[in-house]
């Protein structure tokens, strides 16, 4: 084989070794979108929709990686509130945040689907499946689909115990409600910790939820976004 052949073969190599990488490399998030952990290094994350451990009990559509991704002015709110808890042995443990409209769909096809309860016992267990949408646990749109939406809770640094909240996260029932009278004081503290903190950097709660929060000046109110999260 001549230099001219050697040549040639060489770059083929080089290509068939390139092309597997280009097609596994994750899409460029779009302008204005940042993983959370690139603005709070070792921020804890525990994706419910990635997993199984979920109201649907199975890994939602849209998630093809355990990333958190969130608008860049909510990542730097979320920091703030992460740099004062620290101090007192405490962090943001995160469970979701953008959501893409293919998993919002992805819940609504699941709502319909009466004779799936499978997690029913776990996650809404006084709570008919057909009156979900009335009720205000599944909708059509997600605040979480506009980027500026998140999930969370608060633990322990060291143990990375959750602080308890008297009630767990994506509950379908008025014990999630954050003023609930279901909840003993103590209880009632943590989470009046947590609010505090986020609507002092900017966050406003939702009524039903106690760890549902929006920032109050997202960047992209209207806007709907579908692309997945990896």
């Amino acid at each position: 084989m001549n230099n001219r052949g050697k040549h040639f073969v060489s770059a083929l190599i080089t290509l068939a070794l390139l092309i597997p990488a280009v097609i596994n490399a994750a899409q460029p998030l779009p302008e204005g979108f940042v993983y959370l952990d690139d603005v709070i290094p070792g921020i804890r994350l525990e994706m419910r929709y990635y997993s199984d451990n979920n109201f649907t009990g199975r890994r939602v559509d849209g998630y093809l990686k355990p990333r958190c991704i969130i608008s860049k002015p909510a990542a730097l709110a979320l920091k703030k509130v992460q740099d004062d808890l620290l101090p007192f042995g405490l962090e943001l443990k995160i469970f979701d945040a953008y959501r893409p409209q293919a998993a919002v769909d992805n819940f609504i096809r699941w709502a319909a689907d009466i004779g799936d309860t499978k997690m029913k016992k776990e996650y809404y267990p006084d709570v008919d499946k057909t009156n979900l949408f009335r009720d205000g646990y599944i909708a059509s749109r997600s605040g979480h689909t506009r980027g500026s939406t998140v999930d969370l809770t608060i633990i322990q640094s060291g143990s990375g115990k959750e602080l308890d909240m008297g009630g767990t996260f994506d509950f379908f029932g008025p014990v999630s409600w954050p003023d609930s009278s279901l909840v003993q004081a103590d209880k009632k503290a943590n989470r009046l910790l947590l609010r505090t903190l986020m609507i002092m950097y900017g966050f406003k709660p939702y009524d039903k939820e106690w760890w549902h929060f929006t920032l109050a000046n997202e960047p992209y109110p209207n806007t709907y976004f579908n692309f997945p999260v990896e």
